[in-house]
């Protein structure tokens, strides 16, 4: 039989429930392709298994799908996601699929997300038998570069999306034909045990050893990387909140001298291959082609760094292509740096020495939306001259380079309050005034020294100076265009604003472009193997509503997915995310309300958990309320509580 459940034992009572997809018997023993989620294999992502299914016959791998532990149907408690125990669990499961008569002893990981980051933290626990690792949408710092915490500001809309659903998803029960008899005791202690990954997350609201486990760039600097000795190639999107493990991450990779590859596209948190927008990649050819040279000796040497230049292109929330065109670049492209002095005098005043003053709005940002875009409703930014014209703005000329890599701005500025935020964008602005965002970054100036250092409250009007690095980008501005860099005191609905009115004085600044340095003829242009024609993206069963509530100065950011699809064993699963954030315009009071819900019908039983959240943000910090509830056959048989406050 090519498609059967195990469990293997990982020591300490705890088994692993997999799905080993294996090829024909007559091919031999062959190499082993790993991805682990705590995704639910057997219903929640049971549509992967095309894929992998693909992996087996079109290209002879063996295939194992893992549920890490404490999820799914695999044993164990779910404390947190990249717990020390799962990179444990890993590495012997790793070691025991080499062992299989099946497979040549050679095991690669891949995966996206989740599977993307435990990739690269088994890459750094040396297992024996991984030999290669691909990581798709991954990051090498937790703490300024996932869904949680960005720039020290705690990320508000991710709230209602994967920061709540995984209090739900955690506590399902494994799955009656996978786990056997007993499934229901089990998900009785699960019930009663879990506690959501959110308090913890938010608990932890400054750098250090909590977010340093599981990154690479271990407190912000280079240490960490070279644990890692294996062959490693990074899938990396401009849409995609983790894309600043691209660039940085491969220039310590060659340093050190690990193979590396890097394929970067303008793609959100989806599928190269059906991601939007496109143009898009065949990332099975990829990931084959990748695994084919490091586990099989087959095939040309993996390019370095194949690399999208965007290139002006009219913004869309459901943009389906991005214009631009690929270049391939070494490990490290060559760039030389622009700069652009800020004046930051008022025009409009008899003073001339007068800096320019921003009265901060609490709901500037709606217009980039969430960082992490991914399948809607979580769609791409759109028109940023709203937003631009609540902030301040200073125009230049389109640079002649391509911008590759890290642009970085340095502000000496003041603000009349003890706490505030910076968010700082690149635009790109057509000639009839469409502006659209190439680059952002984001600073809670608490953490004005470094965002890996300790918090200081400001000192109201104080001088400081403050240097934020933007986002990875690979953008070129056609001619005539206006390079726009905008500065507001808040990327709401993407973090949370400052917890009060607040003005801002900038004093002195300057941005820094890294333009690319081009040979005679430029780079070479790739050859990669064609995605799909369309994306994929349907707003079916989806909501995406920015509304403003006139009277009561309130802006509010709506959301909602529902679904509803067939998973094995005959069972069915039902699945409504919906979710809402608020800003009061005037106090800047802030607050999440989510809902997530999940049926799961099976012949043996029809379960449900319902999950809410309600958090409220002010001076004194983040105040979180979640309630689950557990039905089984219209019953119930579980309701629990957690409240809880945390200082800021």
């Amino acid at each position: 039989m090519n498609e059967h459940e195990v469990r293997i034992d990982v020591g300490d009572g705890v088994w692993l429930a997999a799905t080993l997809f294996l090829p024909d018997p007559a091919l031999g023993p062959q190499p082993c392709l790993l991805e682990a989620l705590p995704y639910r294999k057997d219903d929640q992502t049971s549509s992967y298994a095309e894929f992998y299914r693909a992996l087996r016959d079109h290209h002879g791998y063996a295939v194992c799908r893992v549920d890490v532990r404490g999820t799914g149907s695999s044993a164990g408690d779910a404390l947190d996601e990249y717990q020390l125990a799962e990179r444990q669990d890993l590495a012997t499961v790793i070691a025991w699929l080499a062992a299989q008569q099946w497979c040549d002893g050679q095991v690669g990981m891949f995966g996206t997300s989740y599977s993307g980051f435990n990739s690269l933290q088994l890459a750094c626990e040396q297992p024996p038998a991984l030999k290669a690792i691909c990581a798709i949408y991954a990051t090498d710092d937790r703490w300024t570069d996932d869904v949680h915490w960005r720039g020290g500001a705690y990320k508000l809309l991710d709230k209602v999306d994967y920061c709540h659903y995984m209090t739900a998803m955690n506590v399902l029960p494994p799955v009656p034909a996978v786990w056997g008899e007993g499934w229901d005791v089990e998900w009785e202690r699960r019930l009663a045990s879990h506690e959501p990954w959110l308090l913890g997350w938010t608990r932890q609201n400054r750098h250090g050893a909590y977010w340093n486990e599981g990154s690479l760039r271990l407190d912000g600097g280079p240490q960490g990387y070279d644990r890692i000795l294996i062959p490693t190639m990074i899938i990396a999107g401009w849409a995609d909140g983790y894309r600043n493990n691209s660039f940085r991450t491969l220039a310590q990779l060659a340093a050190q001298g690990t193979p590396h590859r890097l394929l970067a596209g303008p793609w959100a948190h989806a599928s190269t291959t059906t991601a939007m927008p496109g143009p898009r990649v065949d990332e099975e050819a990829e990931l084959v082609a990748w695994f084919d040279y490091w586990l099989r000796g087959r095939g040309e040497e993996p390019r370095v760094a194949d690399v999208f230049v965007r290139t002006s292109t009219r913004p869309g929330p459901d943009l389906d292509t991005h214009e631009g065109y690929w270049v391939s670049l070494p490990s490290v492209p060559p760039t030389a740096l622009e700069t652009f002095r800020l004046k930051t005098a008022e025009l409009e005043v008899s003073d001339p020495d007068r800096p320019r003053e921003l009265v901060v709005q609490p709901d500037v940002g709606t217009a980039a939306w969430i960082d992490c875009a991914g399948h809607f409703p979580w769609g791409l930014s759109a028109d940023q001259r709203l937003d631009d014209a609540r902030s301040l703005t200073w125009d230049f000329p389109a640079p002649a380079t391509a911008l590759v890599g890290h642009a970085a701005v340095r502000l000496t500025l003041a603000v009349d309050q003890p706490e505030a935020s910076l968010s700082v964008k690149l635009c790109d602005v057509f000639p009839d005034g469409t502006s659209a965002l190439i680059t952002r970054a984001t600073r809670d100036l608490r953490l004005r020294e470094s965002v890996h250092g300790p918090a200081h409250p400001l000192v109201a009007d104080e001088v400081y100076e403050v240097t934020l690095e933007f986002d990875a980008a690979a953008y070129r501005l056609r001619p005539g265009h206006q390079l726009r860099l905008s500065v507001a005191g808040a990327d709401w609905p993407n973090t949370v604003a400052p917890p009060a009115p607040v003005t801002l004085r900038i004093l002195d600044g300057e941005l820094r472009w890294p333009g690319l340095v081009e040979p005679a003829g430029g780079y070479p242009a790739p050859e990669l193997p064609a995605g799909a024609a369309a994306s994929t993206e349907s707003p079916e069963g989806k909501a995406w509503r920015v509304v403003d509530d006139v009277l009561a100065r309130h802006t509010l950011a709506e959301t909602l997915s529902e679904s509803s699809y067939e998973t094995p064993y005959g069972g069915r699963s039902t699945e409504r995310y919906e979710g809402r954030v608020g800003v009061d315009r005037a106090s800047f009071r802030q607050w999440a309300e989510a809902t997530t819900s999940f049926e799961l019908a099976w012949p043996e039983a029809v379960v449900q958990v319902v999950s809410t959240l309600a958090l409220e943000v002010d001076a004194q910090g983040y105040h979180l309320r979640i309630e689950t509830a557990a039905t089984r056959d219209g019953t119930e048989i579980s309701r629990r509580t957690w409240r809880e406050s945390v200082p800021r």
